[in-house]
């Protein structure tokens, strides 16, 4: 039975949202699957994977291949990393305590570019929301020094008639 390592779509129409399962690549799509190893939502930015990292190693040395997508995402999670240096291990190329110290040092670098990337955007965000309000704060001074001057024109207009009339009763 040959098993793939695939994505199952979830979700509603224009919000996509999968599962990364392991299934018999003769099923649909959406049917019947041997187990599900993660879950992956593109609406999110960074997009958001969760995956069974020692679950989807362990199909991978079993025979299961992944499609391309789904071998994207295993590569981002270290699944592929991991399933390479236990072939490593296997070899007597590592011990397994130096596979795990690699594969350890990988996850640390990699969460602190997705945090970078997540910081980036929150300050990208921040930052459009003070120029937004900065535009909108030009936009109301604007039109309020648009409106003062019509108010002060008739204030000024009726002083004077209002002095020349208080000088005539003198």
């Amino acid at each position: 039975m040959p098993v793939k390592i695939r994505l199952q779509r979830h979700g509603k129409k224009g919000k996509p949202y999968y599962w990364i399962v392991a299934a018999d690549a003769r099923s649909k799509r959406d049917g019947k699957y041997l187990e599900k190893l993660g879950a992956y939502n593109p609406n999110t930015n960074p997009a958001t994977v969760e995956l069974n990292v020692d679950g989807a190693v362990q199909w991978l040395q079993n025979g299961a291949q992944p499609t391309d997508t789904a071998k994207t995402l295993l590569s981002y999670k270290g699944a592929m990393l991991k399933n390479h240096l236990a072939g490593g291990v296997r070899k007597g190329a590592l011990t397994e305590e130096q596979a795990e110290a690699k594969f350890t040092a990988w996850l640390e670098e990699k969460e602190a570019k997705i945090q970078a990337k997540a910081d980036g955007l929150s300050t990208a965000e921040a930052k459009a929301k003070a120029d937004a309000l900065a535009a909108e704060k030009a936009v109301n001074e604007a039109r309020i020094a648009a409106a003062a001057p019509v108010v002060e024109e008739e204030a000024t207009e009726e002083a004077p008639a209002e002095a020349e009339a208080s000088n005539e009763e003198e």
